[in-house]
């Protein structure tokens, strides 16, 4: 979509509606993965035993990777690039590229949008006792099943927008591009604290920080 909008000079003349398709398609996308996935693979394995879904959760992502893999190839295809993008700001020795400032912005705003809708709305709520407990929540009146695929819809939506904000700062896709990112969310989550969201936010940046100044 990106390609096609970039070659008719769609992308160069209506930068905020193309990068607003852009994420809406991405999300359309993801979502739609997402609740094929759960309706697929984890449904039948609700009660099974906790390392059986992280096993499925491994599968399932090499069965989506490969997929694309036959639809796509195995290429790098490039990114088309933004002009309204493109530039950095300077001030004294600081540098910052605009796609980082609005890589930054839009992922802040995730972040702070995932947390409020957790933490105050009434689904946001029955997320978190599903999480402690799902047959507590199910005699509390929660609708467990529409809850989990609420949570995979949510969650899926979440991860087209940084698969769009990860294409623009790289400017490249393939196939295989998502494994890595994957790994290292779930690292953060692992050092937040799993399940704590403010947690794994400062994972993430102590991970991003050390990957970016450690030694390699």
């Amino acid at each position: 979509a990106a390609a096609a909008m970039a070659k008719s000079g769609f992308l160069r003349e209506n930068t905020v509606i193309a990068i607003l398709i852009l994420f809406a398609v991405s999300i359309a996308t993801s979502v739609l993965l997402g609740v094929l996935v759960e309706r697929i693979a984890y449904r039948p394995l609700r009660r099974a035993p906790r390392l059986v879904p992280l096993i499925t959760a491994i599968g399932a992502s090499f069965v989506l990777q490969y997929m694309f893999k036959g639809l796509y190839g195995d290429q790098f295809k490039a990114y088309p690039e933004i002009e309204a993008l493109k530039g950095s700001y300077t001030y004294g020795d600081f540098n910052i590229t605009k796609i980082q400032v609005v890589v930054i912005i839009a992922a802040s705003l995730l972040m702070l949008g995932l947390y409020l809708y957790v933490q105050y709305t009434k689904a946001g709520k029955a997320m978190r006792a599903v999480s402690e407990d799902k047959d507590i929540a199910a005699l509390m009146g929660i609708d467990v099943d529409a809850i989990i695929v609420r949570t995979f819809v949510l969650g899926a939506a979440l991860a087209g927008a940084a698969g769009i904000l990860y294409a623009i700062t790289f400017r490249q896709v393939n196939f295989f591009m998502g494994f890595i990112p994957g790994i290292k969310a779930f690292t953060a989550a692992v050092l937040g604290g799993i399940g704590n969201i403010p947690g794994a936010m400062l994972g993430g940046i102590f991970l991003g920080l050390f990957e970016s100044v450690g030694p390699i």
